[in-house]
């Protein structure tokens, strides 16, 4: 598939999505959603790619929130498809069965904060800022911002986020949990890298049940997020990776495992 408003590139079993537009800071609009839609999709369903890494062109944003020169002029119906089409996309990223890891270099704010969210880790760099600002336009994030913060830094600390509009620092995303790791900009892919080959080293079926066990028992109670997980750990047990994860641990050897 051609991208306009992206680059999509594998290698090495990771493949690497970038918002391609940095005379807009790489800002959101329908056609650039719509564009990673299909290179989840496309890369999601590929078997030779076991991790997925998201960065923004240029050295200033990652992504700096709506494209807001498009977004003016939205009626209410076209605000809550454009809405609507961005959740779809960022709980496809929970759902997608490999580790995406968001690699911000730059601004992260509004629909590119929501987007991190979205990503099992997010490695940011120092020079990154991070923040819902929607409420200095007179709206409100629309791409799960409300509710994916809370989940993450605690409710008390996403309300002065999202109330106050303020931008935070990368040091301050990590002091309070939002983000994994802060690297210096020229260290930050190699970082990210190194983490998607070690997470790759891994059972991809393990990999791939351990998400969906922590993404979905969030949103369950303690006894049925338990219960979820039991289902998932039995359910791993019929895999030849564990078959092979096991035997190699006994004859302390490397595993090699298949994803089957």
């Amino acid at each position: 598939m051609d991208y306009v408003n992206l680059l999509v590139d594998v290698s090495g079993r990771i493949a690497t999505i970038t918002f391609n537009r940095p005379k807009s800071l790489n800002a959101l609009n329908p056609a650039t959603v719509m564009e990673l839609k299909g290179a989840l999709e496309e890369v999601s369903a590929r078997e030779d790619v076991g991790a997925v890494l998201l960065t923004g062109a240029g050295e200033k944003a990652f992504i700096a929130g709506a494209d807001l020169s498009e977004m003016k002029g939205f009626t209410p119906m076209q605000a809550l498809d454009f809405a609507l089409l961005g959740q779809g996309v960022l709980s496809f990223i929970e759902r997608m069965p490999q580790a995406v890891i968001a690699v911000v270099n730059g601004f992260a704010l509004g629909g590119g904060c929501e987007v991190a969210m979205a990503c099992d880790l997010i490695f940011a760099a120092d020079t990154a800022k991070f923040g819902q600002p929607e409420v200095t336009l007179g709206i409100i994030p629309g791409y799960g911002g409300t509710q994916r913060l809370p989940r993450i830094v605690g409710r008390n600390l996403a309300k002065e986020l999202v109330l106050g509009g303020e931008m935070i620092t990368a040091q301050r995303a990590h002091e309070i949990g939002l983000v994994n790791r802060v690297l210096p900009a020229a260290e930050l892919m190699a970082a990210a890298l190194e983490t998607a080959g070690r997470i790759l080293s891994r059972g991809p079926a393990a990999v791939r049940a351990a998400k969906m066990a922590m993404n979905r028992g969030l949103d369950l109670d303690l006894s049925n997020a338990c219960a979820l997980e039991a289902s998932l750990f039995s359910a791993v047990f019929s895999t030849a990776d564990r078959t092979e994860g096991i035997a190699a641990f006994l004859e302390k050897r490397k595993p090699t495992f298949t994803g089957r």
